[in-house]
């Protein structure tokens, strides 16, 4: 097993914090498990008033029998301050009542325990580091991470520590930062582009990317086509960046790996044969762990397993000059 150095506790307590839900549990570092009896799962509105947010928040971890001063380990989407543990929440569309809180210290003073430290991580970084320690990664230094589901997450690994800059590394390690013929990456490929795009063409509203989906299944050329666009454009976005990283792997989670078998092709497509699966060694691979990755991550980081290198916010992305080019 590839690891990022460390002995640390045995037993971890996690959260996941999602778009729609909150996830905690126990993981057992030396397993490199989630222990399945312990995980609760709540689910959150997203526009909901700061207070019922972190009172669903807190009864997910109250749930948990918590070691007495142990280190928690909270995965959250950014916009947020993980060193200081403040939500930055604003123009994402979810939490953004949340905005100013000092999360760290409402987990401090209700979480059970009670805790020593709380540490937060990104979402998508903690995906990566469960992935690399415990799952598809092993083995794989440096690699790179995507999820994809209503937004495309992103993390990059070197080292055993998470990079946020750096030859080959988007600012704050964020792909949905990119752009894609001018437009945001996101307009492009997330779940609102391909509902988008579907619609555009056929006339018709589909419910979300797996509705989209089911229908190329089914034989329908203008949900294939959508599909076979949007993620050969990632693919093409991507690969000058994991290129100069020097990636090995690729992991992709993410609800959208449920359609791997149409989305799959199409993404290691535009990345290129002569780089996936092929000449420059990089193996494009679905998670392992796709419910729990995060967990075994944020369990990893807060137990002293792997770190995370932060970066000066920046705002500023070109893509890197591919080889051979003039």
């Amino acid at each position: 097993m590839t690891g990022g150095g460390g002995t640390g506790p045995a037993l971890v307590p996690v959260m996941d914090v999602g778009g729609t839900h909150v996830t905690a549990a126990l993981v057992d570092l030396g397993a490199g498990a989630v222990i399945g009896s312990t995980v609760r799962r709540r689910a959150l509105r997203p526009s909901a008033p700061a207070g019922e947010l972190l009172e669903s928040i807190l009864g997910c971890g109250q749930a948990l029998a918590a070691p007495a001063r142990a280190s928690w380990g909270v995965a959250v989407p950014g916009p947020f301050d993980y060193d200081r543990g403040v939500a930055l929440f604003a123009g994402v569309g979810k939490f953004e009542s949340l905005y100013g809180t000092d999360v760290g210290q409402e987990l401090r003073a209700g979480l059970p325990g009670p805790p020593g430290s709380v540490r937060f991580l990104n979402d998508a970084d903690a995906f990566l580091l469960g992935e690399w320690l415990f799952g598809a990664a092993d083995g794989h230094d440096p690699c790179a991470a995507i999820t994809l589901g209503t937004g495309v997450g992103s993390a990059f690994l070197s080292g055993g520590v998470v990079r946020q800059d750096g030859p080959g590394v988007p600012p704050e390690g964020r792909v949905d930062l990119l752009r894609i013929d001018g437009q945001p990456l996101e307009d492009v490929v997330s779940t609102r582009a391909i509902e988008r795009g579907y619609e555009r063409i056929s006339g018709v509203n589909p419910q979300g990317a797996a509705h989209v989906a089911g229908l190329a299944r089914g034989g329908d050329a203008i949900a294939a086509g959508v599909l076979q666009s949007a993620f050969e454009a990632l693919g093409k976005a991507l690969s000058p960046w994991l290129e100069e990283f020097g990636a090995e792997a690729l992991v992709v989670g993410g609800s959208m790996t449920g359609s791997w078998d149409l989305i799959g092709p199409a993404l290691v497509g535009g990345i290129g044969a002569a780089m996936a699966d092929g000449g420059k060694g990089l193996s494009v691979l679905v998670a392992a762990h796709p419910e729990h990755a995060a967990l075994l991550g944020a369990g990893a980081y807060a137990g002293g397993r792997s770190g995370v290198a932060r970066a000066t916010p920046a705002r500023t992305v070109s893509p890197p000059t591919p080889p051979g080019a003039p």
